[in-house]
C-alpha cells in the first residue's frame, strides 16, 4: 500500500478533527521545511534525497520506481505488482530470499509496496549497516534473476493475496468495480494495481523482465535515505553502490486522458455476504501533475471541510441526524495523471437508501450554490496543517512523502512547503475548485446492498 504525502498527513489530520482544541492550540505553520532533506541526483540519472533523522540510530532506506499498476501493458494487469514480489528472488550477490533474511539478521526489517503510481523497496536497519542494504537494493535494481522455477509459486502466492484481500471481501469486490464503472476496465486508471485474476494468470516471466528494462533504470528511480548518519557517508556510500550503475533511457509514462464520461454512471451491486449498505460517489478530478492543477490544493481543503471527520459539513447532515453511521471524502492530489475526488456514506440500518443519497446530494448542491464559509476554511486549513506537524513524528513519514513526491514529478518544495502552501488556500479558490468539479465532472453513483 502506498501512503502518500496526503494520505501520511490526513491520518494525522484525522486526530486533529476528532479534537478540534489540538488543532485550534496548533502553532502557524512554518515557513522552514518540513524536513530540511538535501537532494541531489547521480551522474546516471538517479535521484536521490537525504533526512537527517537523530533521534534513534537507525537509517531507512526507500527505493521509487515511477512506474507501479497504471504503467501495466495492456492486457496485462499485475505486472508491476508480480515484478514486485520476484525483486525478493535473487541478484547477482543476494541468494533467493536471503535479502530479508539478512536484513532481519542485523535486527531490521524490510517490505515491499505498488500503487499506481510507484513501486517502492524500503529497509530499516542499525545506522551502521546503511552500505549493506545500500549493496543489496543497487544489486537488484541492476539485475535481478527473476527465477523461470519460482514463477508459478509466486503467482500462486499473488493469487492468494488477491483472493484474501479482494475476492472474498465484498466492499474490497464493490469498490473494485466502482472504479472500473468510473474510469473503465482497461483504463490505466480503472485497473486494480494487484491485476484482474485471469490476467495475472497469463503474466510470463518475459512480462515482467520486459517491464524491469523499460522502468527500472536509475534515471527512473528516486532513492531517499532517511536516519542518524552523516551527510557525507551518505553521499559516499550511495556513489559506491549506485554510481556504478550503467545510465539508461527509461520509458516515459503514457496517461491517456480521462473518458468524456464514466462508463458506467450508475452502479448497484447486492451481495449476500454484505449486511451493511454502502453509498460511493466520484468525481474525475484534477491532480497537482495534471488538469487544473490550480484546484489541487484547494480541493484537499474542499474533502476536508465536507467529509474530514467531526465538524464537517457531512457527518452533521447525515451523522448527527442520524441517517448515517458514517460520512467522509476522499482527494489525492499526489498523482500522476487524473485523480478522483469521492464521497462515501453507510446507512443506518432501516434508512432508505434514496434518502440518504438524496441527503448527501442536498449537501453537495447547497456547497455549489453557496460555496463554503471563511469559518469552514479555516478550520479545514488548520486541522491539515497541524495534521503535518504531527507527522513529523513518524520515523517513516519523511521517506515516503518526499519519495512519493519525487517520483511523480513534482519538486521537493512540493512536500517541504506544503503547510505554508494548503495555508494560503483562500475561500474562493475552495468555491471554485467545487464549482469546477462536482457539477459537471464525469462521476459514477453506486450502491453495494444486502441480497433481498
Amino acid at each position: 500500500m502506498r501512503l502518500t504525502r496526503r494520505q501520511t498527513l490526513a491520518s494525522a489530520a484525522a486526530l486533529c478533527a476528532a479534537s478540534p482544541a489540538l488543532a485550534q492550540n496548533a502553532a502557524p505553520p512554518p515557513q522552514r521545511p518540513l524536513f530540511g532533506a538535501k537532494h541531489w541526483r547521480l551522474a546516471n540519472g538517479l535521484e536521490v534525497a537525504f533526512i537527517p533523522f537523530s533521534r534513534a540510530p537507525v537509517v531507512t532506506q526507500y527505493l521509487f520506481y515511477a512506474a507501479g499498476g497504471a504503467e501495466d501493458p495492456a492486457g496485462r494487469s499485475g505486472v508491476a505488482h508480480f515484478l514486485e514480489h520476484m525483486m525478493f528472488k535473487g541478484s547477482p550477490k543476494v541468494g533467493v530470499g536471503d535479502f530479508s533474511r539478512l536484513v532481519a539478521r542485523e535486527g531490521g526489517n524490510d517490505n515491499a509496496f505498488t500503487s499506481r503510481d510507484v513501486t517502492a523497496y524500503h529497509q530499516a536497519v542499525e545506522a551502521s549497516r546503511l552500505g549493506m542494504i545500500l549493496e543489496m537494493e543497487a544489486d537488484r535494481m541492476a539485475a535481478p534473476l527473476i527465477p523461470q522455477e519460482f514463477m508459478e509459486s509466486e503467482r500462486g502466492v499473488v493469487l492468494e493475496e488477491r483472493q484474501q484481500r479482494t475476492d472474498s471481501n465484498p466492499r474490497a469486490r464493490f469498490r473494485e468495480a466502482f472504479t472500473a464503472a468510473l474510469w473503465g476496465r482497461q483504463h490505466w486508471a480503472g485497473r486494480p494495481i494487484i491485476g484482474w485474476e485471469d490476467e495475472i494468470r497469463a503474466i510470463s516471466r518475459d512480462d515482467l523482465a520486459g517491464f524491469h528494462a523499460r522502468f527500472y533504470a536509475p534515471s527512473n528511480a528516486t532513492l531517499v535515505i532517511s536516519g542518524a548518519v552523516p551527510e557525507e557517508e551518505v553521499r559516499r556510500l550511495v556513489d559506491q553502490h549506485y554510481g556504478g550503475i550503467p545510465a539508461r533511457v527509461a520509458a516515459r509514462r503514457d496517461r491517456a486522458p480521462k473518458p468524456s464520461q464514466a462508463v458506467e454512471p450508475r452502479l448497484i451491486r447486492r451481495d449476500p455476504m454484505t449486511r451493511d449498505a454502502l453509498f460511493l460517489k466520484a468525481w474525475m478530478a484534477p491532480s497537482l501533475t495534471a488538469g487544473e492543477r490550480a484546484h489541487a490544493l484547494p480541493l484537499e481543503v474542499l474533502s476536508h471541510l465536507l467529509g474530514g471527520g467531526q465538524g464537517s459539513r457531512l457527518h452533521k447532515a447525515l451523522v448527527e441526524t442520524g441517517l448515517a453511521v458514517s460520512a467522509g471524502t476522499g482527494y489525492d492530489g499526489d498523482a500522476a495523471g487524473m485523480t478522483e475526488f469521492f464521497l462515501s456514506a453507510m446507512p443506518r440500518p432501516g434508512v432508505a437508501p434514496e434518502r440518504l443519497e438524496e441527503a448527501a446530494n442536498g449537501v453537495i448542491d447547497t456547497l455549489i450554490q453557496q460555496g463554503p464559509t471563511e469559518a469552514e476554511v479555516a478550520r479545514a486549513i488548520r486541522q491539515l496543517t497541524a495534521g503535518a506537524m504531527l507527522a513529523l513524528d513518524g520515523f517513516g513519514a519523511g521517506p515516503r512523502m518526499v519519495g512519493g513526491t519525487l517520483s511523480i514529478g513534482l519538486p521537493l518544495d512540493a512536500v517541504e512547503f506544503w503547510p505554508a502552501r494548503i495555508s494560503a488556500v483562500t475561500r474562493d479558490q475552495v468555491e471554485a475548485a467545487a464549482r469546477a468539479v462536482l457539477p459537471s465532472a464525469p462521476n459514477t453513483a453506486a450502491w453495494l446492498l444486502p441480497s433481498a
